[in-house]
């Protein structure tokens, strides 16, 4: 009846919050059940009553139940709602599992036994494939884990461009336990620990300071000296907290949460909390090195906020008698805002990082994890370009560490582009990173600073990239 409602309601984006009631839904009748999660928690897929392997085909999944996918009977999944650049699929691309996110009508099409293919490089679902589909994709598949193998050899190369550059390649993870895979990956350090993750899941019980400081320690720990940025708490829009979270910490529901109290604002309304986050992290740094990377900036009142929460539970540390080191502080840059007036924030922060998939969202006033507009979701835009060079050469000017840990950093359609911008640090999922130090390795920094240019002051940045590419490899093969 409540689900009626909504599809009568004359508000697209009203209409739109239907899925929220039904996830709602499905968390209370799963609590009622007394069943742990979404996704079955079994060993193979045979005790789910077959052999072969299966997938999950839903309106939408969370963010916070994918977390558990990876325990699960499922080996991949589609859902009809969401965009390529929500949380829930970066989350996927990071551990790893094949997925197609806004697939529309997927739940209503697909049928119990169908089978299907996933291509989530491509967003495609095939159902029911015919024999040489199902051929071609299988011979794809050979073709990828074979490509993945030869990438995989240049984990312990260093990344170096042609013309001397160094260039880091950092991780983006979720959880501790993933720090091991970013070692094994070649990355020289953890770029963006994705904090909200250990408060999701948990049944409305936030993991209190001891709790994310063995999480925080076990995480610096396994990175055997190498530094572990660890961005605060981003609540809010597609990552929101168990519900009974949410009430305890007096969180209502917006009406547009990407718009809403999240991120930094989020923190800074619930001090006690965020007090006992930067206690946590701060203790870390004893254990190896430690930066505080802080969401969502773009008010100088945040910024002086922020630097005052901090300095608090330093005070608290020292008085408690509680050993720490000094730790980084850096601002991520994703609102429109902050890029604009970035002298202001590197007066108060040692680096910064740009978050490139909100701040194109809220650039283009899209909501990325809307499918309806997942077609406006532009990385090529001139504007999202400018924004990107414009803090690259700024920080660079001013002596301060840039880097980006947006989707960006990991595609490696924009490695040369960003290199030629000045970038000279990325952060991504481990398993890019082989594939980018490629790239890398066969850049030459001072071409493509001059080709960038261009692109930047073309109306069509994205063919103007293409066809100067073009050029360059037919010099090269004249050559």
């Amino acid at each position: 009846m409540l689900a009626r409602q909504f599809d009568e309601m004359e508000d697209e984006y009203l209409r739109e919050r239907k899925a929220d009631i039904e996830q709602v839904a499905e968390r209370i009748l799963r609590a009622l059940a007394k069943q742990e999660s979404l996704l079955p928690q079994v060993s193979h897929a045979r005790d789910f009553g077959g052999e072969d392997p299966l997938v999950l085909v839903a309106n939408d999944i969370a963010p916070a139940d994918m977390l558990q996918f990876k325990g699960s009977v499922f080996t991949g999944f589609v859902t009809d709602v969401g965009g390529r650049t929500s949380h829930t699929a970066i989350v996927a691309r990071s551990m790893d599992i094949p997925a197609v996110v806004g697939a529309r009508e997927a739940s209503r099409l697909v049928r119990q036994d169908d089978w299907l293919i996933i291509d989530g490089d491509t967003g495609v679902v095939v159902i029911n494939p015919t024999p040489i589909v199902l051929e071609e994709y299988r011979f794809r598949q050979r073709q990828s884990e074979l490509e993945r193998a030869k990438l995989h050899r240049l984990r312990h190369m260093p990344s170096v461009t042609l013309d001397g550059q160094a260039i880091e390649l950092l991780a983006n993870i979720e959880l501790p336990g993933d720090a091991a895979n970013a070692l094994k990956a070649g990355a020289v350090g953890v770029g963006l620990f994705r904090s909200e993750f250990l408060f999701m899941n948990r049944d409305g019980q936030l993991p209190d300071e001891d709790e994310q400081f063995e999480a925080y320690r076990a995480a610096v720990e396994a990175m055997r000296g190498l530094p572990v940025t660890i961005r605060t708490i981003d609540i809010g829009a597609d990552k929101p907290l168990d519900r009974m979270a949410v009430h305890e910490l007096r969180h209502e529901h917006a009406l547009n949460p990407a718009l809403g109290l999240r991120a930094i604002r989020w923190s800074l309304s619930e001090p006690a909390m965020f007090r006992q986050q930067l206690r946590a992290i701060l203790r870390a740094s004893a254990h190896g090195k430690v930066k505080v990377l802080i969401p969502m900036v773009a008010h100088r009142s945040e910024i002086l906020a922020t630097l005052e929460a901090l300095e608090r539970a330093r005070q608290q540390l020292r008085d408690a008698g509680v050993a720490f080191n000094r730790v980084e502080v850096g601002a991520m840059i994703e609102v429109p805002a902050a890029a604009l007036t970035l002298p202001l924030l590197l007066k108060h922060f040692d680096f910064v990082s740009i978050g490139t998939n909100d701040l194109i969202q809220y650039t283009l006033a899209i909501d990325r994890a809307d499918e309806a507009v997942a077609h406006l979701y532009d990385p090529w835009h001139p504007a999202v370009l400018g924004l990107i060079s414009a803090v690259i050469n700024a920080a660079n000017a001013a002596g301060k560490h840039v880097s980006v840990c947006g989707e960006m950093a990991g595609d490696i359609g924009f490695t040369e582009l960003l290199l030629g911008m000045g970038l000279r640090s990325l952060s991504m999922h481990p398993s890019q990173i082989s594939a980018v130090k490629q790239r890398v390795l066969r850049s030459d920094t001072t071409r493509l600073a001059k080709l960038a240019q261009a692109v930047l002051l073309h109306e069509d940045p994205a063919q103007a990239w293409l066809s100067a590419q073009e050029r360059s490899a037919q010099r090269t093969t004249s050559a």
